[in-house]
Protein backbone atom coordinates (compact mmCIF):
# COMPACT_ATOMS: atom_id res chain seq x y z
CA UNK A 1 0.00 0.00 0.00
CA UNK A 2 1.85 3.16 -1.15
CA UNK A 3 0.67 5.54 1.10
CA UNK A 4 2.34 8.49 0.02
CA UNK A 5 -0.29 8.33 -2.83
CA UNK A 6 -3.32 9.24 -0.40
CA UNK A 7 -1.88 12.12 1.47
CA UNK A 8 -3.63 15.36 0.40
CA UNK A 9 -1.13 18.35 -0.42
CA UNK A 10 0.00 20.75 1.62
CA UNK A 11 -1.24 24.33 1.51
CA UNK A 12 -3.96 25.53 -1.14
CA UNK A 13 -1.19 26.73 -3.87
CA UNK A 14 0.31 22.72 -3.72
CA UNK A 15 0.21 21.84 -7.03
CA UNK A 16 1.52 25.51 -8.52
CA UNK A 17 3.99 25.10 -5.87
CA UNK A 18 5.29 21.59 -7.44
CA UNK A 19 5.26 22.73 -10.97
CA UNK A 20 7.64 25.80 -9.77
CA UNK A 21 10.24 23.56 -7.84
CA UNK A 22 10.16 21.54 -11.43
CA UNK A 23 10.83 24.32 -13.72
CA UNK A 24 13.24 25.56 -11.27
CA UNK A 25 15.42 21.98 -10.85
CA UNK A 26 15.11 21.55 -14.43
CA UNK A 27 18.80 22.00 -15.73
CA UNK A 28 20.66 23.25 -18.64
CA UNK A 29 21.72 21.91 -21.75
CA UNK A 30 24.77 23.37 -21.14
CA UNK A 31 25.60 21.99 -17.51
CA UNK A 32 24.69 18.32 -18.57
CA UNK A 33 27.32 18.78 -21.66
CA UNK A 34 30.16 20.34 -19.11
CA UNK A 35 29.62 17.43 -17.52
CA UNK A 36 29.51 15.02 -20.12
CA UNK A 37 26.17 13.74 -19.42
CA UNK A 38 25.28 13.55 -23.02
CA UNK A 39 21.64 11.06 -21.94
CA UNK A 40 20.36 13.70 -19.46
CA UNK A 41 20.94 16.10 -22.42
CA UNK A 42 19.29 14.23 -24.65
CA UNK A 43 16.62 14.02 -22.55
CA UNK A 44 16.28 16.84 -21.78
CA UNK A 45 16.46 18.22 -25.61
CA UNK A 46 13.63 15.60 -26.52
CA UNK A 47 11.98 17.03 -23.74
CA UNK A 48 12.10 20.41 -25.44
CA UNK A 49 10.98 19.06 -28.65
CA UNK A 50 7.83 17.22 -27.44
CA UNK A 51 6.65 20.43 -25.20
CA UNK A 52 7.23 23.14 -28.56
CA UNK A 53 10.43 24.70 -27.11
CA UNK A 54 13.11 23.63 -29.88
CA UNK A 55 14.81 25.72 -31.82
CA UNK A 56 17.19 25.59 -35.26
CA UNK A 57 20.07 23.95 -33.05
CA UNK A 58 17.77 21.45 -31.15
CA UNK A 59 18.42 18.09 -33.49
CA UNK A 60 22.04 19.33 -34.29
CA UNK A 61 22.53 19.16 -30.31
CA UNK A 62 20.43 15.82 -30.22
CA UNK A 63 23.38 14.56 -32.91
CA UNK A 64 26.32 15.90 -31.34
CA UNK A 65 25.40 13.99 -28.16
CA UNK A 66 24.66 10.75 -29.45
CA UNK A 67 28.22 10.49 -31.84
CA UNK A 68 29.83 11.78 -28.22
CA UNK A 69 28.32 8.72 -26.73
CA UNK A 70 29.70 6.49 -29.38
CA UNK A 71 25.92 5.71 -30.98
CA UNK A 72 26.49 6.71 -34.33
CA UNK A 73 23.73 5.12 -36.01
CA UNK A 74 21.29 7.45 -34.37
CA UNK A 75 23.26 10.55 -34.84
CA UNK A 76 23.37 9.43 -38.85
CA UNK A 77 19.74 9.05 -38.47
CA UNK A 78 19.74 12.72 -37.23
CA UNK A 79 21.64 14.21 -39.68
CA UNK A 80 20.00 12.51 -42.63
CA UNK A 81 16.59 13.62 -41.28
CA UNK A 82 18.19 17.40 -41.40
CA UNK A 83 19.97 16.69 -44.82
CA UNK A 84 16.31 15.94 -46.29
CA UNK A 85 14.86 19.16 -44.99
CA UNK A 86 16.35 20.95 -47.77
CA UNK A 87 19.68 21.15 -49.44
CA UNK A 88 22.02 20.18 -46.95
CA UNK A 89 25.04 22.32 -46.21
CA UNK A 90 28.55 21.61 -46.08
CA UNK A 91 28.95 21.02 -42.71
CA UNK A 92 26.21 18.90 -42.19
CA UNK A 93 27.55 16.53 -45.46
CA UNK A 94 30.74 16.27 -43.20
CA UNK A 95 29.41 15.46 -40.21
CA UNK A 96 27.41 12.42 -42.52
CA UNK A 97 30.92 11.76 -43.35
CA UNK A 98 32.25 11.45 -40.10
CA UNK A 99 29.07 9.43 -39.03
CA UNK A 100 29.45 7.33 -41.58
CA UNK A 101 33.77 6.65 -41.24
CA UNK A 102 33.05 6.02 -37.49
CA UNK A 103 30.52 3.10 -38.89
CA UNK A 104 32.92 1.45 -40.87
CA UNK A 105 31.14 2.85 -43.80
CA UNK A 106 34.31 3.95 -45.74
CA UNK A 107 33.06 4.30 -49.51
CA UNK A 108 29.86 5.96 -48.28
CA UNK A 109 31.90 8.69 -46.05
CA UNK A 110 33.93 9.37 -49.27
CA UNK A 111 31.11 10.48 -51.15
CA UNK A 112 29.64 12.66 -48.59
CA UNK A 113 33.17 13.82 -48.21
CA UNK A 114 33.76 14.88 -52.03
CA UNK A 115 30.42 16.88 -52.10
CA UNK A 116 31.27 19.04 -48.90
CA UNK A 117 33.72 22.07 -49.64
CA UNK A 118 37.21 22.13 -49.34
CA UNK A 119 38.79 23.04 -46.35
CA UNK A 120 40.07 21.41 -42.50
CA UNK A 121 38.08 19.22 -41.72
CA UNK A 122 37.25 17.88 -45.07
CA UNK A 123 40.82 17.35 -45.26
CA UNK A 124 41.41 15.13 -42.49
CA UNK A 125 38.48 13.10 -42.60
CA UNK A 126 39.82 12.54 -46.46
CA UNK A 127 42.92 11.85 -44.99
CA UNK A 128 41.55 9.36 -42.52
CA UNK A 129 39.55 7.89 -45.46
CA UNK A 130 42.48 7.56 -47.56
CA UNK A 131 44.14 5.74 -45.09
CA UNK A 132 41.63 3.50 -44.55
CA UNK A 133 41.49 2.60 -48.28
CA UNK A 134 45.45 2.16 -48.40
CA UNK A 135 45.23 4.66 -50.79
CA UNK A 136 49.51 5.84 -49.73
CA UNK A 137 49.20 8.52 -52.83
CA UNK A 138 46.47 10.28 -51.42
CA UNK A 139 47.58 9.58 -47.58
CA UNK A 140 50.71 11.43 -49.24
CA UNK A 141 48.37 14.39 -50.99
CA UNK A 142 46.29 15.21 -47.92
CA UNK A 143 48.79 14.87 -45.51
CA UNK A 144 50.39 18.05 -47.35
CA UNK A 145 47.28 19.96 -46.67
CA UNK A 146 47.35 19.45 -43.12
CA UNK A 147 48.45 22.71 -41.04
CA UNK A 148 50.41 23.30 -37.79
CA UNK A 149 47.10 23.47 -36.17
CA UNK A 150 45.92 21.71 -32.72
CA UNK A 151 42.89 19.57 -35.17
CA UNK A 152 45.74 18.70 -37.81
CA UNK A 153 48.31 17.67 -35.42
CA UNK A 154 46.18 15.71 -34.08
CA UNK A 155 45.10 13.55 -37.10
CA UNK A 156 48.67 13.14 -37.93
CA UNK A 157 49.48 11.59 -34.40
CA UNK A 158 46.11 9.58 -34.97
CA UNK A 159 47.53 8.34 -38.41
CA UNK A 160 51.11 7.65 -36.49
CA UNK A 161 49.49 5.47 -33.83
CA UNK A 162 47.26 3.72 -36.54
CA UNK A 163 50.44 2.96 -38.45
CA UNK A 164 52.49 1.32 -35.38
CA UNK A 165 54.54 4.74 -35.53
CA UNK A 166 53.75 4.84 -31.33
CA UNK A 167 57.11 7.29 -30.73
CA UNK A 168 56.42 9.51 -33.74
CA UNK A 169 52.92 9.59 -32.34
CA UNK A 170 53.94 10.43 -28.92
CA UNK A 171 56.41 13.24 -30.19
CA UNK A 172 53.17 14.82 -31.22
CA UNK A 173 51.08 14.72 -28.50
CA UNK A 174 53.81 15.99 -25.92
CA UNK A 175 54.42 19.07 -27.86
CA UNK A 176 50.88 19.24 -28.41
CA UNK A 177 50.63 19.33 -24.37
CA UNK A 178 53.33 21.88 -23.65
CA UNK A 179 51.79 24.37 -25.74
CA UNK A 180 48.04 23.53 -24.47
CA UNK A 181 48.43 22.13 -20.92
CA UNK A 182 44.41 22.18 -20.04
CA UNK A 183 44.06 19.94 -23.23
CA UNK A 184 44.63 16.91 -20.11
CA UNK A 185 42.86 14.28 -22.44
CA UNK A 186 46.06 14.72 -24.70
CA UNK A 187 47.73 12.57 -21.50
CA UNK A 188 45.54 9.40 -22.51
CA UNK A 189 46.91 9.25 -26.16
CA UNK A 190 50.07 9.21 -24.89
CA UNK A 191 49.43 6.83 -22.03
CA UNK A 192 47.53 4.87 -25.05
CA UNK A 193 51.46 5.39 -26.89
CA UNK A 194 53.29 4.06 -24.07
CA UNK A 195 50.76 0.91 -23.60
CA UNK A 196 51.67 -0.36 -27.09
CA UNK A 197 55.16 0.18 -26.46
CA UNK A 198 54.84 -2.27 -23.73
CA UNK A 199 55.90 0.40 -21.18
CA UNK A 200 52.98 -0.27 -19.27
CA UNK A 201 53.89 1.26 -15.71
CA UNK A 202 54.90 4.62 -17.95
CA UNK A 203 51.32 4.30 -19.22
CA UNK A 204 50.21 3.99 -15.66
CA UNK A 205 51.81 6.86 -14.72
CA UNK A 206 50.94 9.50 -17.63
CA UNK A 207 47.35 8.24 -17.46
CA UNK A 208 47.10 9.01 -13.31
CA UNK A 209 47.51 12.92 -14.20
CA UNK A 210 44.14 12.55 -16.66
CA UNK A 211 41.56 10.15 -14.12
CA UNK A 212 42.97 13.09 -11.16
CA UNK A 213 40.19 15.38 -12.76
CA UNK A 214 38.12 12.30 -14.76
CA UNK A 215 38.01 9.33 -12.05
CA UNK A 216 34.98 8.62 -14.35
CA UNK A 217 36.50 8.30 -17.68
CA UNK A 218 35.30 5.05 -19.41
CA UNK A 219 38.19 5.03 -21.76
CA UNK A 220 40.82 5.75 -18.63
CA UNK A 221 39.64 3.42 -16.78
CA UNK A 222 39.67 0.91 -19.92
CA UNK A 223 42.79 1.64 -20.54
CA UNK A 224 44.23 1.63 -16.64
CA UNK A 225 42.39 -1.84 -16.96
CA UNK A 226 44.24 -3.19 -19.45
CA UNK A 227 48.30 -1.86 -17.96
CA UNK A 228 46.74 -4.42 -14.85
CA UNK A 229 46.14 -7.18 -17.28
CA UNK A 230 49.62 -6.64 -18.77
CA UNK A 231 51.56 -5.80 -15.35
CA UNK A 232 49.56 -8.66 -12.56
CA UNK A 233 46.49 -10.52 -13.94
CA UNK A 234 42.78 -10.88 -15.49
CA UNK A 235 41.47 -10.31 -12.09
CA UNK A 236 42.99 -6.83 -11.27
CA UNK A 237 41.96 -6.04 -14.63
CA UNK A 238 38.86 -6.83 -13.99
CA UNK A 239 38.16 -4.82 -10.59
CA UNK A 240 39.02 -1.76 -12.68
CA UNK A 241 36.18 -2.66 -15.13
CA UNK A 242 34.05 -3.11 -12.06
CA UNK A 243 34.07 -0.29 -10.35
CA UNK A 244 33.40 2.17 -13.75
CA UNK A 245 30.24 -0.05 -13.84
CA UNK A 246 29.49 0.51 -10.41
CA UNK A 247 29.90 4.44 -10.49
CA UNK A 248 27.46 4.65 -13.11
CA UNK A 249 29.34 7.04 -15.79
CA UNK A 250 27.50 8.86 -18.61
CA UNK A 251 30.25 7.55 -20.36
CA UNK A 252 30.01 4.26 -19.88
CA UNK A 253 27.44 3.39 -22.75
CA UNK A 254 29.85 5.25 -25.11
CA UNK A 255 32.46 2.34 -24.25
CA UNK A 256 29.73 -0.51 -23.65
CA UNK A 257 31.04 -2.80 -26.32
CA UNK A 258 34.89 -2.21 -26.11
CA UNK A 259 34.33 -2.86 -22.06
CA UNK A 260 32.50 -6.08 -22.99
CA UNK A 261 35.19 -7.08 -25.31
CA UNK A 262 38.00 -6.14 -22.93
CA UNK A 263 36.32 -8.71 -20.49
CA UNK A 264 35.97 -11.59 -22.50
CA UNK A 265 40.11 -11.11 -23.34
CA UNK A 266 40.72 -10.28 -19.09
CA UNK A 267 38.20 -13.60 -18.40
CA UNK A 268 40.63 -16.03 -20.89
CA UNK A 269 37.74 -16.12 -23.50
CA UNK A 270 34.73 -16.77 -21.34
CA UNK A 271 31.84 -15.18 -23.53
CA UNK A 272 33.87 -15.26 -26.61
CA UNK A 273 31.59 -16.77 -28.97
CA UNK A 274 28.62 -14.28 -27.27
CA UNK A 275 30.18 -11.25 -27.33
CA UNK A 276 33.30 -11.31 -30.18
CA UNK A 277 31.06 -12.22 -33.51
CA UNK A 278 29.11 -8.87 -33.61
CA UNK A 279 32.11 -7.08 -32.94
CA UNK A 280 34.48 -8.53 -36.04
CA UNK A 281 33.76 -6.35 -38.48
CA UNK A 282 33.72 -2.76 -35.73
CA UNK A 283 36.99 -3.66 -33.87
CA UNK A 284 39.73 -4.83 -35.40
CA UNK A 285 40.78 -6.33 -32.03
CA UNK A 286 37.14 -8.33 -31.88
CA UNK A 287 38.95 -10.74 -34.66
CA UNK A 288 41.98 -10.57 -33.45
CA UNK A 289 41.02 -11.95 -30.19
CA UNK A 290 38.11 -14.41 -31.88
CA UNK A 291 41.24 -16.17 -33.39
CA UNK A 292 42.61 -16.77 -30.47
CA UNK A 293 39.83 -18.24 -28.48
CA UNK A 294 39.71 -21.04 -31.63
CA UNK A 295 43.27 -21.24 -31.61
CA UNK A 296 43.39 -22.43 -27.74
CA UNK A 297 39.98 -24.60 -28.79
CA UNK A 298 42.32 -26.31 -31.00
CA UNK A 299 39.23 -24.79 -33.79
CA UNK A 300 42.79 -24.69 -36.19
CA UNK A 301 40.40 -24.58 -39.25
CA UNK A 302 37.62 -21.94 -37.67
CA UNK A 303 40.74 -19.58 -36.62
CA UNK A 304 42.21 -19.93 -40.59
CA UNK A 305 39.10 -18.80 -42.26
CA UNK A 306 38.42 -15.95 -39.92
CA UNK A 307 42.00 -14.53 -40.51
CA UNK A 308 42.69 -15.91 -43.82
CA UNK A 309 41.19 -12.49 -45.99
CA UNK A 310 43.13 -10.26 -43.37
CA UNK A 311 45.77 -8.71 -45.12
CA UNK A 312 48.04 -8.31 -42.29
CA UNK A 313 49.28 -4.17 -41.61
CA UNK A 314 50.55 -4.41 -37.81
CA UNK A 315 52.88 -6.62 -35.97
CA UNK A 316 50.33 -8.52 -33.96
CA UNK A 317 48.39 -9.48 -37.08
CA UNK A 318 51.18 -10.85 -39.16
CA UNK A 319 52.44 -12.80 -35.34
CA UNK A 320 49.19 -14.39 -35.25
CA UNK A 321 48.47 -15.11 -39.22
CA UNK A 322 51.80 -17.10 -38.82
CA UNK A 323 50.62 -18.69 -35.51
CA UNK A 324 47.75 -19.43 -37.52
CA UNK A 325 49.36 -20.82 -40.43
CA UNK A 326 51.78 -22.81 -38.43
CA UNK A 327 49.29 -24.42 -36.76
CA UNK A 328 47.59 -25.60 -39.79
CA UNK A 329 50.87 -26.67 -41.36
CA UNK A 330 51.43 -29.02 -38.31
CA UNK A 331 47.99 -30.22 -38.30
CA UNK A 332 47.78 -31.09 -42.18
CA UNK A 333 51.28 -31.56 -43.05
CA UNK A 334 51.26 -28.93 -45.18
CA UNK A 335 54.83 -27.36 -46.36
CA UNK A 336 53.34 -24.50 -48.19
CA UNK A 337 51.34 -23.43 -44.74
CA UNK A 338 54.66 -23.70 -42.79
CA UNK A 339 56.29 -21.86 -45.52
CA UNK A 340 54.04 -19.36 -45.26
CA UNK A 341 54.07 -18.87 -41.69
CA UNK A 342 58.05 -18.91 -41.63
CA UNK A 343 57.98 -15.93 -44.02
CA UNK A 344 55.20 -14.06 -41.35
CA UNK A 345 57.54 -14.57 -38.46
CA UNK A 346 60.93 -13.50 -40.22
CA UNK A 347 58.77 -10.52 -41.02
CA UNK A 348 58.30 -9.54 -37.63
CA UNK A 349 61.37 -11.17 -36.21
CA UNK A 350 63.38 -8.82 -38.76
CA UNK A 351 61.87 -5.53 -38.52
CA UNK A 352 63.89 -2.79 -37.57
CA UNK A 353 60.63 -1.56 -35.33
CA UNK A 354 60.51 -5.22 -33.53
CA UNK A 355 63.60 -7.11 -33.88
CA UNK A 356 64.84 -5.73 -30.30
CA UNK A 357 61.32 -6.48 -28.54
CA UNK A 358 60.42 -9.75 -26.89
CA UNK A 359 57.84 -10.98 -29.65
CA UNK A 360 60.00 -9.90 -32.52
CA UNK A 361 62.39 -12.57 -30.82
CA UNK A 362 59.87 -14.53 -30.42
CA UNK A 363 58.86 -14.62 -34.27
CA UNK A 364 62.79 -15.71 -35.08
CA UNK A 365 63.28 -18.24 -32.73
CA UNK A 366 59.52 -19.42 -34.36
CA UNK A 367 61.16 -18.92 -37.68
CA UNK A 368 63.79 -20.92 -37.14
CA UNK A 369 62.33 -23.29 -35.33
CA UNK A 370 60.09 -24.25 -38.34
CA UNK A 371 63.59 -24.17 -40.23
CA UNK A 372 64.95 -26.81 -37.70
CA UNK A 373 67.87 -24.66 -36.84
CA UNK A 374 67.36 -25.38 -32.75
CA UNK A 375 70.95 -24.01 -32.41
CA UNK A 376 69.57 -20.21 -33.76
CA UNK A 377 66.13 -20.91 -31.90
CA UNK A 378 67.84 -20.46 -28.22
CA UNK A 379 69.81 -17.70 -28.76
CA UNK A 380 66.50 -15.96 -29.45
CA UNK A 381 64.41 -18.15 -26.59
CA UNK A 382 67.58 -17.25 -24.00
CA UNK A 383 67.46 -13.59 -24.78
CA UNK A 384 63.90 -13.52 -23.32
CA UNK A 385 63.59 -16.78 -21.14
CA UNK A 386 63.57 -14.77 -17.45
CA UNK A 387 60.07 -12.92 -18.89
CA UNK A 388 58.14 -16.57 -19.15
CA UNK A 389 59.78 -18.59 -16.77
CA UNK A 390 56.49 -19.61 -15.53
CA UNK A 391 54.99 -19.77 -19.30
CA UNK A 392 54.25 -23.26 -20.29
CA UNK A 393 53.63 -22.61 -23.84
CA UNK A 394 57.15 -21.16 -23.57
CA UNK A 395 58.31 -23.89 -21.51
CA UNK A 396 57.67 -26.14 -24.00
CA UNK A 397 59.29 -24.94 -27.16
CA UNK A 398 62.21 -24.33 -25.17
CA UNK A 399 62.56 -27.61 -23.59
CA UNK A 400 61.82 -29.03 -27.58
CA UNK A 401 64.69 -26.55 -28.58
CA UNK A 402 67.19 -27.54 -25.53
CA UNK A 403 66.11 -31.85 -26.53
CA UNK A 404 66.72 -31.15 -30.70
CA UNK A 405 70.12 -29.60 -29.77
CA UNK A 406 70.96 -32.31 -27.82
CA UNK A 407 70.97 -30.61 -24.13
CA UNK A 408 68.62 -33.44 -22.63
CA UNK A 409 69.82 -32.74 -19.16
CA UNK A 410 67.91 -28.68 -19.12
CA UNK A 411 65.45 -30.01 -21.40
CA UNK A 412 64.19 -32.50 -18.57
CA UNK A 413 64.49 -29.97 -16.31
CA UNK A 414 62.64 -27.55 -18.25
CA UNK A 415 59.73 -30.05 -19.49
CA UNK A 416 59.30 -30.66 -16.03
CA UNK A 417 58.25 -27.31 -14.93
CA UNK A 418 55.15 -27.32 -17.30
CA UNK A 419 51.88 -27.87 -15.18
CA UNK A 420 49.62 -27.86 -17.89
CA UNK A 421 47.49 -30.72 -18.13
CA UNK A 422 46.79 -30.30 -22.15
CA UNK A 423 50.62 -30.20 -22.68
CA UNK A 424 51.33 -32.82 -20.53
CA UNK A 425 48.93 -35.30 -22.07
CA UNK A 426 50.33 -34.40 -25.35
CA UNK A 427 52.01 -36.84 -27.68
CA UNK A 428 54.76 -34.45 -28.24
CA UNK A 429 55.41 -33.47 -24.90
CA UNK A 430 55.74 -37.49 -23.56
CA UNK A 431 57.82 -38.09 -26.19
CA UNK A 432 60.41 -35.50 -25.75
CA UNK A 433 60.14 -36.52 -22.34
CA UNK A 434 61.22 -40.52 -22.76
CA UNK A 435 63.46 -39.45 -25.02
CA UNK A 436 65.19 -36.92 -22.25
CA UNK A 437 65.10 -39.69 -19.54
CA UNK A 438 66.50 -42.40 -21.82
CA UNK A 439 69.35 -39.80 -22.66
CA UNK A 440 69.92 -38.78 -19.04
CA UNK A 441 70.08 -42.37 -18.12
CA UNK A 442 66.50 -42.50 -17.12
CA UNK A 443 65.19 -45.24 -18.79
CA UNK A 444 62.87 -46.41 -16.02
CA UNK A 445 61.32 -43.22 -15.99
CA UNK A 446 60.34 -43.51 -19.53
CA UNK A 447 59.09 -46.67 -18.88
CA UNK A 448 56.78 -45.48 -16.52
CA UNK A 449 55.64 -42.46 -18.54
CA UNK A 450 54.24 -45.62 -21.24
CA UNK A 451 52.80 -47.19 -18.70
CA UNK A 452 50.79 -44.83 -17.38
CA UNK A 453 49.52 -44.13 -20.95
CA UNK A 454 46.06 -45.20 -22.33
CA UNK A 455 46.50 -48.07 -25.17
CA UNK A 456 46.43 -46.20 -28.35
CA UNK A 457 48.56 -45.30 -31.63
CA UNK A 458 50.31 -42.98 -29.55
CA UNK A 459 51.08 -45.59 -27.14
CA UNK A 460 52.59 -47.83 -29.43
CA UNK A 461 54.78 -44.86 -30.80
CA UNK A 462 56.09 -44.27 -27.50
CA UNK A 463 57.09 -48.00 -26.93
CA UNK A 464 59.07 -48.03 -30.51
CA UNK A 465 60.89 -44.64 -29.26
CA UNK A 466 61.55 -46.29 -25.61
CA UNK A 467 63.07 -49.45 -27.44
CA UNK A 468 65.21 -48.25 -30.00
CA UNK A 469 65.92 -45.29 -27.92
CA UNK A 470 67.21 -48.16 -24.81
CA UNK A 471 68.91 -49.86 -27.50
CA UNK A 472 71.33 -47.46 -28.94
CA UNK A 473 71.95 -46.05 -25.82
CA UNK A 474 72.84 -49.46 -24.27
CA UNK A 475 69.81 -49.52 -21.56
CA UNK A 476 69.21 -53.02 -22.58
CA UNK A 477 66.85 -53.91 -20.31
CA UNK A 478 64.34 -51.79 -20.92
CA UNK A 479 65.14 -52.31 -24.19
CA UNK A 480 64.22 -56.01 -24.21
CA UNK A 481 60.86 -54.93 -22.22
CA UNK A 482 59.62 -52.56 -24.87
CA UNK A 483 60.56 -54.99 -27.98
CA UNK A 484 58.59 -57.90 -26.23
CA UNK A 485 55.92 -56.36 -25.80
CA UNK A 486 55.91 -54.63 -29.38
CA UNK A 487 56.63 -58.22 -30.72
CA UNK A 488 53.64 -59.67 -28.83
CA UNK A 489 51.44 -57.37 -30.24
CA UNK A 490 52.45 -57.09 -34.00
CA UNK A 491 54.73 -60.05 -34.79
CA UNK A 492 56.95 -58.09 -37.00
CA UNK A 493 60.45 -59.81 -37.25
CA UNK A 494 62.12 -56.88 -36.78
CA UNK A 495 60.97 -56.63 -33.07
CA UNK A 496 61.92 -60.20 -32.62
CA UNK A 497 65.58 -59.28 -33.73
CA UNK A 498 65.55 -56.28 -31.36
CA UNK A 499 64.37 -58.11 -28.34
CA UNK A 500 66.92 -60.92 -29.03
CA UNK A 501 70.00 -58.49 -29.38
CA UNK A 502 68.89 -56.64 -26.45
CA UNK A 503 68.22 -59.96 -24.32
CA UNK A 504 71.96 -60.95 -25.36
CA UNK A 505 73.06 -57.50 -24.51
CA UNK A 506 71.41 -57.95 -21.02
CA UNK A 507 73.54 -60.96 -20.85
CA UNK A 508 76.76 -59.53 -21.75
CA UNK A 509 76.25 -56.84 -19.10
CA UNK A 510 75.81 -59.21 -16.58
CA UNK A 511 78.83 -61.08 -17.52
CA UNK A 512 80.59 -57.68 -16.91
CA UNK A 513 79.15 -57.12 -13.83
CA UNK A 514 77.51 -54.17 -14.99
CA UNK A 515 73.70 -55.75 -14.27
CA UNK A 516 72.73 -57.88 -11.23
CA UNK A 517 73.02 -61.55 -11.85
CA UNK A 518 69.33 -62.06 -10.70
CA UNK A 519 67.91 -59.84 -13.63
CA UNK A 520 68.92 -63.31 -16.13
CA UNK A 521 65.79 -64.60 -14.77
CA UNK A 522 63.58 -61.88 -16.57
CA UNK A 523 65.53 -62.22 -19.54
CA UNK A 524 64.85 -66.17 -19.99
CA UNK A 525 60.99 -65.12 -19.05
CA UNK A 526 61.40 -62.95 -21.53
CA UNK A 527 62.67 -65.28 -24.33
CA UNK A 528 60.20 -67.92 -22.93
CA UNK A 529 57.19 -65.71 -24.22
CA UNK A 530 58.63 -66.30 -27.98
CA UNK A 531 57.85 -69.09 -30.23
CA UNK A 532 61.11 -68.03 -32.65
CA UNK A 533 63.12 -71.56 -33.07
CA UNK A 534 66.53 -68.72 -31.82
CA UNK A 535 65.09 -68.91 -28.61
CA UNK A 536 66.42 -72.66 -27.27
CA UNK A 537 69.72 -71.90 -28.25
CA UNK A 538 69.96 -68.84 -26.61
CA UNK A 539 68.01 -70.41 -23.11
CA UNK A 540 70.73 -73.18 -23.67
CA UNK A 541 73.40 -70.88 -23.69
CA UNK A 542 72.07 -68.81 -20.57
CA UNK A 543 71.16 -71.42 -18.21
CA UNK A 544 74.41 -73.42 -19.01
CA UNK A 545 76.02 -70.11 -17.52
CA UNK A 546 73.35 -69.63 -14.86
CA UNK A 547 74.24 -73.25 -13.41
CA UNK A 548 77.83 -72.55 -13.65
CA UNK A 549 76.98 -69.31 -11.36
CA UNK A 550 75.05 -71.57 -8.85
CA UNK A 551 71.84 -69.45 -10.24
CA UNK A 552 67.90 -69.81 -9.17
CA UNK A 553 66.76 -69.81 -12.71
CA UNK A 554 63.42 -70.88 -12.10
Amino acid sequence: MLLSRQKPAIGGNGPAQDKEKVKQKLPKVEDLLENRDYTGAITLLEFEKHTGKATDSTDLWIAYCFFHLGQYKKCYDVYLALSQRGPPTSNLLLNLGCCCFYLGMYKEAHEYCKKADKGPLQNRLMFHISHKFSDEKAVLTYHQHLQDNFEDQLSLASIHYMRSHYQEAIDVYKRLLLENREFLALNVYVALCYYKLDYYDVSQEVLAVYLQHFPDSAIALNLKACNHFRLYNGKAAEAELRHLQEIASPSFTFAEELLKHNLVVFRSGEGALQTLPPLVDVMTEARLNLVIYYLKQDDILEAYNLIKDIDPSTPQEYILKGVVNASLGQEQGSREHLKIAQQYFQLVGGSASECDTIPGRQCMASCFFLLKQFDDVLIYLNSVKSYFYNDDCFNFNYAQAKAASGNFKEAEEVFLLINSEKIRNDYVYSSWLARCYIMNKKPRLAWELYLKMDTSGESFSILQLIANDCYKMGQFYYAAKAFDVLDRIDGNPEYWEGKRGACVGIFQMILAGHEPRETLREVIMLLRSTSNPQVEYILRTMKKWGKEHQLNLQ
